[in-house]
């Protein structure tokens, strides 16, 4: 026997027990008599190319790969992903759809650009050519329009700066109170003059729901011109500019307002009536002007009793007697249904502050009115007090334009003498 070391030394050498016996896996043992089987080359007239003949191989041995499901997963993923995105872009083209029609509508207006743009002359336009079934002219000079009824007698117009509501008048007369100028001279009526006026609009597209203005009774005007002259200066008899512009801000200021309005109107010396006189700009009904006033009466409410809790006082709203006095005020309006475009509403404060409400529907033919209605009383002071300065005093007023426009008219009251006033403050 030939003598070979190297063979010597490999017969001596044993397996090691201590390295793992690599055995095949079920897949791979079902998939090995794949790699036995010839793969057939595609001819140019064969249906399938290898690579379709290969899974078609493996998907019949049952071989599957263990990261399909992964991709299947992803791609899924993928594909909602794609669908939320259209999905998006399709709601919000329909919301611009939706409310581009409402911005063109209610921020340009194009019967006012047209007014804006036009000569003024004797004729004016087209909106303001006819008020309560006057002929509407513009005065001498120019800067005036009047409506002119038989006999001659004209009414003073002050434009709104809404065509739907083109103009008010500078001056009403309301039914006389016990203790107003009209009473007191035996006349059935008592003249009122505008203070300022705007335009009450809601949510982020300004819609335009009602305009509102502030009337004073014309002989109250002194006296609440110099209730404001001394409000800034005592021993005044006029303001003037720098004082003028002190005024100013208290006036706009959140905090200062409130407190000028509410002093004023608790002052049983001014004794001066006032009206809030209210015209829908589109067609409404009266549920909805209750449940806006309410929500401000609420707010004031709120805020005035938090107020006495951090003071440590008992609250000014909180007794049965207030809340059977909003039940009434409620109760006018739940008396009424519909109010349409053109309606007059006005909401009228004695100088005890007792609060009436007349209305005045339109007529059968346009531009005509109908009588004059008083739909009730509320005696409760509280209830008028938190009606005005819905509009006059506070951070978020129902109408920041009749808010400056009433300031601009107070401003024109203090700059003249007191007793020298003018009836004209609008």
């Amino acid at each position: 026997m030939a003598s070979n070391p190297t063979a010597r030394m490999l017969s001596r050498l044993r397996p090691v027990r201590c390295l793992p016996q690599i055995r095949p896996s079920p897949t791979v043992r079902s998939a090995a008599p794949l790699h036995r089987q010839p793969v057939r080359h595609a001819s140019r007239y064969s249906e399938r190319t290898p690579s379709q003949e290969l899974k078609k191989a493996r998907a019949d041995a049952g071989f599957s790969n263990p990261y399909d499901d992964i991709s299947k997963h992803r791609s899924e993923i993928h594909r909602r992903q794609d669908w939320a995105r259209r999905r998006k872009f399709l709601v919000l083209g329909a919301v611009l759809s939706m409310a581009a029609p409402v911005l063109i509508i209610n921020l340009f207006d194009i019967e006012e650009l047209a007014k804006s743009k036009a000569d003024r002359t004797d004729a004016p336009s087209d909106v303001t050519k006819e008020f309560q079934g006057r002929k509407v002219v513009v005065a001498p000079g120019g800067e005036k329009l009047q409506a002119v009824g038989e006999g001659g007698a004209t009414i003073e117009l002050i434009e709104t700066g809404t065509s739907s509501v083109p103009v008010f008048p500078k001056t009403i007369k309301l039914p006389s109170d016990a203790a107003d100028a009209g009473a007191a001279t035996g006349n059935a009526q008592t003249e009122y003059t505008l203070l300022g006026l705007g335009i009450r609009t809601v949510s982020f597209l300004s819609i335009q729901v009602y305009v509102v203005g502030l009337y004073v009774e014309t002989t109250a005007l002194g006296r609440l011109q110099a209730a404001l002259v001394h409000r800034i200066n005592e021993t005044a008899s006029a303001l003037i500019p720098g004082e003028k512009d002190e005024l100013r801000r208290k006036l706009l200021d959140p905090e200062q307002s409130n407190l000028i309005w509410e002093s004023l109107l608790r002052d049983p010396s001014l004794k001066s009536n006032m009206a809030i006189r209210i015209v829908p700009t589109r067609d409404t009904n009266f549920a909805h002007l209750r449940d806006g006033l309410f929500r401000g009466i609420t707010k004031r409410m709120q805020e005035a009793d938090l107020e006495a809790r951090k003071n440590q006082t008992p609250s000014e709203f909180g007794d049965e007697a207030f809340g059977a006095a909003t039940k009434e005020f409620k109760a006018l309006f739940d008396a009424r249904g519909k109010a349409a475009k053109g309606d007059i509403l006005v909401l009228r404060r004695g100088d005890h502050g007792a609060v009436d409400m007349f209305f005045q529907a339109t007529g059968k033919k346009e531009g005509e009115l109908g009588p004059l209605e008083n739909c009730g009383r509320v005696q409760d002071e509280r209830i008028s007090r938190l009606l005005w300065l819905l509009y006059l005093g506070g951070k978020n007023v129902s109408s920041e334009g009749a808010r400056k426009s009433v300031v601009d008219g107070c401003l024109e009251l203090v700059e003249r003498p007191i007793g020298t006033v003018e009836t004209r403050v609008a």
